[in-house]
């Protein structure tokens, strides 16, 4: 049977148009998902867990935020199955209605002083329901836009998606320093903070839009081509499940993605979680001081992804990968030193720097992970990857920071706590294979 014919590499038009449909999709699930760290951080546990001691309650509502990490393995194995069996896109539709629904309805939630007990307990349900739809977001989203472009520009491109992540950072954050600027401490915990949730809704539709309107992989659609051509061999071997063929195939892979995201996913929920607590707690700044720090790094961090997936293009994925991995580590101390001295400059100063250095690892990794994998267990092998690993790094780092601060009443074993998983990347990265040439 003959293959199917290569497709011609997508137009500048065309794949700035699926860059923009990859990165509006994952700008508005960040969105939804940042947005629930920051309420956990400042209000829901006052609003959900009002029985507890405050710091006890912060703990509580961080555990539900951790719930939502928790699911996205499960995320990544149904939609990684799914997305290496029908396509990229149809999963990616999925996922953006399952986000932005739950979102919607946290802004509906009744809380503990209105229906007690359960209000925790449907909170968590929609929390777990928002961290299954991200499991499988990240993996299709820079699939879409890895397999459109070249080899030569792949990082610069693939990168796009993942400032979908301090977009969504950004929008969140902006929204809810605009509302705690505009309103009062108890009309904020009273009604306002439900704006944002609901404010989803809108983004969706957007979102949905502008997805529907691109093209599926041409990559995926000309492996699918030759597996139905299999299929219709009578001898050929029957093609294995894609978990299955990810396990015996790429099982190194898997760890060494799982590795990489230690540094990575740890440090990016200390920095930007876990400050709003610990700033406003031990620093003596102020909710507002500490979200504008936030929301100003949080553009920088923006802006400089690019132009580290296209460093990425011209010296290697690890390289750059090593870089950030070990600034990070270096940066913890000088990082909360900062923050100590209450004023707003030091505060930007160091959430700024720390947001630049993991973007070093951030932006490559969309590309690499992708290029570690063949293109029929794909977006299982780099959602397994990804999404498996934020059990153990990014879900419990803003709770393990919280409890290290209420245990130590300081903050060198939170910066401990982040060498260590530097360290673990480092390790990673070291035993990986460079990637960058490697034709999908």
């Amino acid at each position: 049977m003959a293959s199917a014919a290569p497709s011609a590499p997508p137009t500048p038009t065309g794949l700035t148009r699926i860059v923009a449909a990859s990165l509006i999709g994952t700008t508005i699930e960040w969105y939804d998902f940042f947005l629930y760290g920051s309420a956990a951080a400042l209000v829901f546990n006052k609003l959900f867990f009002p029985d507890s001691d405050p710091l006890v309650g912060t703990l509580l509502s961080f555990l539900t935020y951790a719930v939502g990490f928790a699911a996205r393995p499960l995320g990544a194995l149904v939609f990684g199955h799914y997305g290496d069996r029908i396509g990229r896109k149809k999963l990616l539709v999925l996922s953006l209605l399952m986000m932005g629904g739950a979102t919607f309805a946290i802004g509906l939630l009744p809380t503990h002083a209105t229906v007690g007990t359960a209000a925790p307990v449907l909170l968590t349900t929609l929390r777990l329901i928002q961290g299954f739809a991200l499991g499988g977001e990240w993996g299709g989203a820079v699939l879409l836009v890895s397999e459109h472009g070249d080899a030569r520009h792949r990082g610069f491109w693939a990168s796009w998606p993942q400032t979908g992540a301090p977009a969504g950072q950004l929008l969140a954050t902006g929204v809810l320093s605009a509302l705690t600027a505009l309103q009062s401490d108890d009309t904020f915990t009273s009604w306002g903070w439900r704006v944002p949730f609901l404010l989803s809704g809108v983004l969706v539709i957007v979102g949905l839009w502008i997805r529907l309107s691109v093209d599926e992989s041409p990559v995926f659609k000309e492996a699918l081509a030759r597996a139905e051509a299999r299929k219709a061999d009578r001898t050929a071997v029957a093609e294995k499940l894609p978990l299955v063929s990810v396990l015996r195939h790429h099982w190194k892979d898997v760890l060494i993605a799982m590795g990489a995201r230690m540094a990575e996913n740890i440090s990016y929920y200390v920095i930007t979680a876990f400050i709003l607590v610990y700033a406003t707690n031990s620093a003596g700044v102020s909710k507002q001081t500490a979200l504008n720090a936030v929301l100003i790094a949080s553009a920088v961090h923006f802006a400089v992804i690019p132009a580290w997936g296209s460093l990425s293009d011209r010296i290697g994925r690890r390289p750059v990968y090593l870089l950030g991995a070990v600034g990070v580590g270096l940066w913890m101390f000088p990082f909360f030193s900062l923050i100590d001295t209450g004023g707003f400059g030091n505060l930007l100063l160091a959430v700024t720097v720390g947001l630049v250095l993991h973007g070093a690892m951030y932006a490559p990794q969309a590309a690499f992970f992708s290029e570690m994998f063949t293109t029929r267990m794909r977006y299982s092998g780099a959602s397994i990857g990804a999404q498996f690993a934020s059990v153990a790094a990014g879900a419990p780092a803003p709770l393990i920071a919280t409890a290290l601060l209420s245990e130590y009443d300081n903050s060198t074993p939170i910066a401990l706590y982040v060498i260590a998983a530097a360290a673990l990347t480092v390790l990673a990265i070291g035993v990986a294979k460079e990637t960058r040439h490697r034709d999908l």
